[in-house]
């Protein structure tokens, strides 16, 4: 693992809270499950703010989205895609990612786009098979590939339950962010995006006219369906890739993330350290004083629950005081920002990594 993690500076910036409509607000309480705290009796608090394992409110929408439908085949559309070189055409990179997610060497949000992530899950998935890890896809890869016969694209008819909503809009204010109940999805778009691991401009390339947030209506869709991981032996973060990683009793990486981690004010902090206990569906508490860039005229604020949580639909606690690895409300700039310390995946992985995991562990942080 040899390319550098860029790293792109960003400052938070704060507006003024949306009003939210109390019709929504009581459907929302109505229509989502409460969330839930595994393992750890408490959850340290991150470089970010804190995370908390009390119960969040019960208006927040669970990372569980309505259980995906039988695939249909569908025959691959023509998509007007930009490819990194020659050698990957558009199609066969839509495929890859789809096929690298559903084998857990994940390119972060589908875009059939070749980019710095997708080039990393190749060389981590041709590692995996023992090929030569050149980010490349070449015959050998294609036939590793191949073995996973299942049809990249299906066919999904949308349901009530995924245009429900309710769709509001989030604030970028932490303090504006604390008064709302839950921080839910912000359009079905979106949370079609994370049901099926792709970028909303994907899902509209893919149905072009389709009124994407009504019930009924078919669409195509990234075939992300795959099966859970087996326990791991130790988790490795890697700076050098940018990357999480699961690792076996043997040595070997069998899932890898692609991650965002720290930056030139809150470093990755290297060595070896112990996993405590994960957090799903978090609440999330704002000290500015913990931020670099923390607005001194902001109060602390208790952010509540949701996939547009600071820190996503789950929080890995590690010994380091501070640190975790946890999820985020931006899919699409997963391992092209930089975060105050800790380890960002998409939601979906995090989900993932959380379920392979256990207290005790080993969490190895290198560059």
């Amino acid at each position: 693992m040899s390319n550098k993690n860029p790293v792109t500076p960003r400052i938070l910036s704060y507006t003024i809270a949306a009003v939210l409509l109390p019709a929504a607000l009581a459907a929302f309480a109505r229509s989502t499950p409460q969330a839930r705290a595994e393992d750890p009796p408490s959850i340290s608090q991150d470089i970010e703010g804190e995370v908390s394992t009390e119960p969040a409110n019960p208006a927040a929408p669970s990372p569980v989205l309505p259980a995906a439908q039988a695939p249909v085949p569908v025959p691959a559309p023509t998509l007007e895609v930009a490819a990194a070189g020659a050698e990957l055409a558009p199609d066969s990179v839509l495929r890859a990612q789809i096929v690298l997610e559903r084998a857990h060497f994940s390119s972060g949000e589908i875009d059939g786009v070749s980019g710095s992530n997708t080039r990393r899950a190749i060389a981590g998935f041709q590692q995996f098979e023992d090929l030569e890890a050149s980010g490349k896809l070449d015959a050998a890869t294609w036939e590793a590939l191949n073995r996973d016969s299942a049809p990249a694209l299906i066919d999904y008819t949308l349901t009530a339950a995924d245009v429900a909503g309710p769709f509001l809009p989030i604030p970028s204010d932490m303090i504006a962010k604390s008064k709302l109940p839950a921080l839910g999805y912000t359009s079905a778009e979106e949370a079609l995006g994370e049901k099926f691991h792709a970028g909303p401009g994907l899902l509209r390339k893919l149905n072009p006219g389709k009124n994407l947030s009504r019930a009924g209506v078919r669409i195509t869709v990234p075939n992300v369906a795959a099966g859970g991981l087996a326990k791991a032996d130790m988790v490795v973060v890697d700076k050098s890739d940018a990357s999480v990683a699961l690792v076996d009793a043997a040595g070997k990486i069998y899932a890898r993330f692609p991650a965002t981690m720290g930056s030139i004010h809150d470093p990755l902090p290297l060595g070896e350290w112990k996993i405590q206990g994960v957090a799903r569906n978090p609440t999330f508490h704002y000290n500015p004083k913990l931020f670099w860039d923390g607005n001194p005229a902001h109060a602390k604020a208790k952010i509540p629950a949701g996939p547009n949580n600071p820190v996503g639909t789950a929080w890995i606690d590690l010994s380091k005081e501070h640190y975790g690895i946890h999820g985020t409300p931006e899919p699409g700039r997963i391992s092209k920002t930089q975060s105050h310390g800790c380890i960002r995946l998409t939601n979906w992985s995090v989900q993932l990594v959380a379920q392979a995991v256990a207290p005790g562990m080993t969490a190895l942080l290198q560059e």
